[in-house]
């Protein structure tokens, strides 16, 4: 078992303004974050102004097949800056710049995947203007790959991005959201720009489908909500800048073009501040529970009867999700959440929730010093706030983030985009003796790495499950280790759907590891090795 320093055994939160009791014995156990940005080698902000006000999603991914996550971090009107991982397994969290060719100007944002099924990870850049798909080399070097994958980039202010593999299909199907046309005055309705649907065949994209009605969407996710084999692909849209719009729900197939599922599909209207979307079975029901930030209250919808219709409620009140207002300092204006993710940053086996958040620009309807929030999942299914006790309260202006195990302890470190100012980076240093588990797919091409799958972990006599997706979030994605939580379980079991539906049944697992799951074999562990040599 990894050696983790504890912080905490134990903790009181107050929060008076909220009206939040202390924490008591119950309480799920809060982790030690630290802040180890000064010593990181990260430097880079997201800068710029009415063009930037959204976006700064960071893209997590390894770039020199070590096992060790690096990242992409956007520079807005500066450039983006690639960080190749220097950590060792266990210390502090260090980063080195890494020329790369990644180094482009007016990135919103970036998602890894493999788009050619070689192996190696690429990469597709978001922009203020044209779109860039960059081929992986490997060894963290990457080239331009729009005219050999006939890959059109376009020329919009590009804010989201989602990636799926449809049945039967060799190359990725890619949906990239557009915000507010540019290239026209602005005017409070009617000033958003189409989204578009790049499929693909033979090795190269089709031309992009406009999806319209387009709604100024900043995330998009393809997710299999209702199981049915088949994702759709569910797009969170910023109310701010059209009219009649709202949450949107596009039904695919292969052979036919997308519909938008309308209330008479049990699609109900919903219009938000839509900015980021986290998804993950939180109710053990095998059906995929969704997290949609906004300013003022955030969302959860879960699914109320399984089938074809895609009926949701919002249960984000009763399970103390809101996040309405920040939970410290005098400030009680409306927050402005962006990027959200599900994940167990404790090991307690329930998955906690991270949001970051940060005023679009001086909104001043909108609270100015607005903390990250970390909200800790109970046995009761309820989240208790953690943020400020934690240690990640971050008061600067945050869009996107991402829960990561950087320096491969088994503990999920946090990385914050920042506008105008450096991105920050805090080591988890634990929250007493937990065990853990992670995983990586593998499988035949074209999609090697099973985007689309789901995972299946045992926890006592509960199963946590996650679909694997390219996509949600704000402006950035992960591609790399499943993290699981197993509190003070020292095995457990796996089984994995893969994206045909085809099924790997339980296998049985020794905790606090690392393992390459790979279709058809046995699970290889994967020892990280140390870097500081």
């Amino acid at each position: 078992m990894i050696m983790r320093l504890t912080l905490r055994t134990s903790v009181v939160l107050v929060a008076a303004l909220l009206g939040v009791e202390a924490a008591s014995a119950q309480d799920p156990a809060v982790p030690g974050f630290v802040d180890e940005t000064a010593s990181s080698g990260i430097t880079t902000s997201y800068d710029g102004d009415w063009f930037f006000i959204v976006g700064g999603g960071v893209a997590t991914f390894d770039c020199n097949d070590d096992g060790y996550a690096d990242m992409l971090l956007p520079g807005g009107a500066s450039k983006a800056q690639l960080y190749r991982n220097t950590s060792s397994q266990g210390g502090s969290l260090t980063f080195a710049a890494q020329p790369s060719g990644l180094e482009l100007d007016n990135v919103s944002g970036a998602y890894p995947a493999d788009i050619d099924s070689d192996g190696i990870t690429d990469l597709i850049v978001l922009r203020v203007g044209e779109n860039v798909a960059m081929r992986g080399l490997g060894a963290c070097r990457f080239e331009r790959a729009n005219e050999a994958w006939n890959f059109d980039g376009g020329d919009a202010w590009s804010t989201a991005l989602a990636a799926t593999w449809e049945k039967g299909a060799s190359w990725p199907t890619v949906a990239v959201g557009n915000y507010v046309d540019r290239l026209e005055d602005i005017s409070p309705w009617g000033s958003c720009t189409d989204n578009w649907l790049h499929r693909g065949g033979d090795g190269r994209f089709a031309a992009p489908l406009p999806l319209k009605p387009s709604y100024c969407a900043l995330s998009m996710l393809f997710t299999d909500w209702n199981r049915s084999g088949t994702p759709g692909l569910r797009v969170s849209n910023d109310r701010e800048y059209y009219e009649g719009g709202q949450e949107q729900m596009w039904k695919l197939d292969p052979d036919a073009e997308p519909v938008l599922l309308k209330p008479a599909d049990g699609w109900k209207v919903l219009r938000i501040w839509g900015m980021g979307i986290a998804s993950y079975d939180l109710d053990s029901d095998g059906y995929p529970e969704y997290f949609l930030t906004s300013m003022a209250d955030n969302k959860l919808q879960t699914l109320t009867v399984p089938g074809p219709k895609a009926d949701y409620k919002d249960v984000a009140f009763a399970r103390g999700v809101t996040a309405h207002r920040p939970y410290t300092g005098t400030d009680l204006k409306p927050s402005t959440a962006w990027h959200p993710q599900f994940d167990d940053v404790n090991n307690d086996g329930l998955v906690d929730l991270f949001i970051a958040k940060g005023n679009v620009d001086k909104m001043p309807d909108f609270a100015m010093r607005d903390p990250d929030n970390l909200l800790l999942q109970g046995a009761d299914g309820k989240f208790t706030e953690a943020g400020e006790a934690a240690g990640i309260s971050n008061n600067g202006n945050s869009r996107g983030a991402a829960l990561v195990d950087f320096n491969m302890d088994g503990l999920l470190d946090l990385v914050v985009v920042n506008r105008r100012a450096s991105a920050q980076v805090w080591r988890n240093t634990g929250a007493g003796e937990a065990n853990w588990i992670s995983f990586q797919l593998r499988q035949p091409a074209p999609n090697e790495y099973a985007i689309g799958s789901w995972v299946e972990v045992r926890h006592g006599d509960a199963v946590m499950r996650r679909e694997l997706t390219v996509g949600g979030g704000h402006a950035g994605g992960q591609l790399g280790w499943l993290h699981y939580g197993l509190g003070s379980e020292t095995a457990t079991s796996v089984a994995v759907t893969w994206p045909d539906g085809t099924r790997s049944e339980w296998a049985d697992l020794a905790a606090d590891g690392f393992y390459v799951l790979e279709r058809d074999k046995p699970a290889v562990p994967f020892i990280p090795r140390d870097q500081s040599e």
